[in-house]
């Protein structure tokens, strides 16, 4: 910046002022959980082979909001995550697991999780608390809940296992069929299988599901 002061015989002179940076919004500090889901959306949709905009429509979002969502620069409220979760075959537990849980495939091969451990959040109509970190092979997931209604069908490319450990599910696989599992019934289907549940009765269920780890494409 110029500013004019007067020389020694009266005539102005010119010197420069030091011009401060320009406050850009990278000066603003990052929120770390933000980029994290960001992150983790940006790889489950790589993983999917899933342009950002083909990624907006199936979620019913727009293209600048979702690119920001990755970017870590906005936060997606709960509506918009279960959308993305959908749209990806994924939950919003999996999504959020890396807030909690920031290891890497560098760590230990040998894990232990306590009975207040793990990530927890939502898994369509179910709560659910992921018990294997989100860099193996695949993941475990404890789910619970008493939904009489199943909702929406689920869809993703991994395989699932599903073994119910109490209360009785009863599993619709659409155009496979649907069926009732009870206590130590067990249930796989390959990837690519439309797949809901609900409870059988007031008591609910508890289940272990283990499914596969996306690949990235």
């Amino acid at each position: 910046m110029l500013a004019e002061h007067t020389g020694p015989r009266g005539r102005p002179r010119l010197t420069t002022r030091p011009r401060r940076p320009p406050v850009t919004s990278l000066d603003a500090p990052v929120d770390p959980q933000a980029l994290a889901v960001g992150g983790r959306i940006r790889a489950l949709r790589r993983a999917r082979g899933l342009t950002l905009v083909q990624l907006a429509a199936e979620a019913q979002l727009s293209h600048p909001f979702l690119s920001q969502l990755e970017r870590g620069l906005a936060r997606p409220s709960m509506v918009s995550l279960e959308r993305i979760a959908r749209a990806l075959g994924s939950s919003q537990v999996e999504i959020l697991e890396v807030v909690d849980d920031q290891r890497t495939a560098d760590g230990p091969v040998v894990g232990f999780v306590g009975v207040a451990d793990g990530s927890t959040g939502r898994y369509g109509q179910a709560a659910a608390r992921l018990l294997t970190p989100p860099d193996r092979p695949f993941r475990v997931m404890e789910m619970s809940g008493a939904n009489l209604d199943p909702g929406d069908f689920f869809v993703h490319a991994e395989d699932e296992f599903v073994h119910v450990v109490s209360g009785r599910l009863r599993v619709d696989l659409d155009d496979e069929g649907a069926r009732v599992l009870a206590a130590g019934d067990s249930l796989y289907y390959g990837g690519g299988t439309r797949h809901r549940w609900s409870a059988v009765g007031d008591d609910g269920y508890r289940l272990f599901v283990v499914k596969q780890r996306p690949e990235p494409v």
